[in-house]
């Protein structure tokens, strides 16, 4: 039996010497992949690292004082490592977060007690929203606060040229042909880069970057593109990081969302390893490099934080139906608006015997604001958070009992309902009378259809 470690001093001290995996349920041509479970750092991201080394290093300069204040612009996993790193050494962590991150992440980073401020993922580098722009003059306005600034702190880069570079040369017995990696910050990028150029010239650095980030293309043509938009989180961007030196990149890949999030999915379903968006994008652009080889190539790439913080959007099958970025069959008619499919059992629905307070506790934990009621499978009626609140809204003494009612005392039943196949123009005069849209496929229930949804379709069909 191998000699297990004696317990260590701080959770900090779990920081690195991640574990390293061989992929052997994907087609990988003449190549082995393997994939470094960075997932396995005590913050559940390959950002501890670089967040130990920052702290570490404005320590040792004086730029960090005892009891002080770390702010920083962050995709999360930043963060949370800032927080992991920081807060346990007494320091305030003020963290600005894009809105598009997910819940997880956020929730986590509160927890952690850190005061996170989300603002606008929309916009670009000068506006006064963007999220570094408002970082660097949240600390500008707090006497002797750190201003990490991932993307310039050249300890970034370091933490991986001194530690994550060398476990995977260990590791892998000093045989690495090619380091599959995301640019965020471009730290990876760059710490791994220059450790191979010194140790093994002829490993190549691949970068895997979503569509609609500015570095692929750039690399490709060496032209700035326009930037677009992506869902996953983390890595590409709309400018280039200081901390990224693109002259390391020997190929790059632009990977669609909808790749990155049924690699990620096949990741777990095949190989048991539960990951996040971001390391679907690597694991993509991975596949695609090793069935483009001729010889055999030994190469490797990350699991680059945890899927548990996603669990809300990579693994919801309804979300990714809603982001147009699920495998669902397109009809051509209002069914495609349809984000919870009745026929596909995605319904979240109420009985008309059933309580309010079921009912209600369905909606909370949908996520939605109204209900079909069915009986025996047949809708019989609609029940939403106004029929709710009209019904146990007055005295206290028997509010449990009026929540207690059952939801046919308090649904609509008076229904107006609409076929599958007319337009969308059908649409608006139901949301004209601030009700949902039922929709039919001629006497089947097919689920109900929302001014959210609506919304989601027209930016889908742009």
């Amino acid at each position: 039996m191998t000699r297990l470690r004696k317990p260590y001093s701080s959770v900090l001290d779990l920081i690195g010497e991640t574990p390293v995996v061989e992929l052997t349920k994907f087609d990988t041509g003449k190549c082995r992949l393997f994939i470094k479970l960075e997932s396995q750092n005590p913050g559940g991201s390959i950002k501890d690292r670089i967040a130990l080394s920052m702290i570490a290093d404005a320590e040792r300069y004086g730029r960090l004082a005892p009891g002080g204040t770390i702010v920083e612009a962050t995709a999360g996993n930043t963060g949370l490592g800032l927080a992991q790193v920081g807060i346990p050494k007494g320091y305030r962590i003020i963290l600005v977060v894009p809105d598009k991150m997910s819940r997880e992440k956020i929730q986590h980073l509160r927890a952690l007690g850190a005061d996170v401020r989300l603002t606008r993922s929309d916009v670009g580098k000068g506006h006064p929203e963007y999220y570094q722009d408002m970082a660097e003059k949240i600390a500008a306005g707090i006497p002797g606060a750190f201003y990490v600034n991932q993307f310039a702190n050249p300890a970034n880069p370091l933490a991986h040229e001194t530690t994550t570079g060398p476990e995977i040369w260990e590791q892998l017995e000093h045989k690495v042909d090619a380091v599959v990696v995301g640019v965020g910050s471009g730290g990876t990028l760059t710490g791994l880069g220059r450790f191979f150029s010194r140790v093994s010239p002829q490993t190549e650095m691949v970068l895997a970057d979503p569509v609609g980030s500015v570095l692929a293309p750039l690399i490709k043509t060496g032209k700035m593109e326009e930037a677009g938009s992506w869902t996953v989180e983390g890595i590409g961007e709309d400018f280039v990081p200081p901390n990224a030196d693109l002259s390391l990149v020997s190929k790059a890949y632009s990977i669609p969302d909808k790749a990155s999030m049924l690699a990620v999915r096949d990741l777990l379903s095949r190989e048991g390893i539960l990951a996040g968006s971001s390391s679907g994008t690597l694991l993509s652009a991975a596949l695609r490099y090793c069935r483009e080889q001729t010889t055999p190539k030994r190469v490797v790439t990350f699991v680059c934080d945890s899927g548990n913080k996603y669990l809300s959007k990579v693994f919801d099958d309804f979300w990714l139906a809603e982001q147009g970025l699920s495998e669902r069959d397109n009809h051509g008619d209002l069914r495609d608006l349809v984000a919870r499919s009745h026929r596909e059992g995605g319904t979240v629905f109420a009985g008309p015997g059933d309580s309010l307070l079921t009912a209600y506790g369905r909606m909370r934990r949908a996520d939605v604001s109204q209900l079909p009621v069915l009986d025996d499978g047949k809708l019989v009626g609609i029940i939403d958070e106004s029929d709710v609140l009209a019904v146990v809204d007055g005295p206290y003494d028997s509010r449990w009992d009026r929540f207690n009612a059952p939801v046919n005392s308090a649904m609509s039943s008076e229904l107006h309902t609409l076929q599958a196949s007319q337009t969308l123009d059908s649409l608006l005069p139901v949301f004209d009378r601030n009700e949902v849209a039922i929709i039919f496929d001629g006497d089947e229930f097919v689920g109900l259809i929302t001014r959210i949804d609506l919304i989601n379709h027209l930016r889908r069909a742009r």
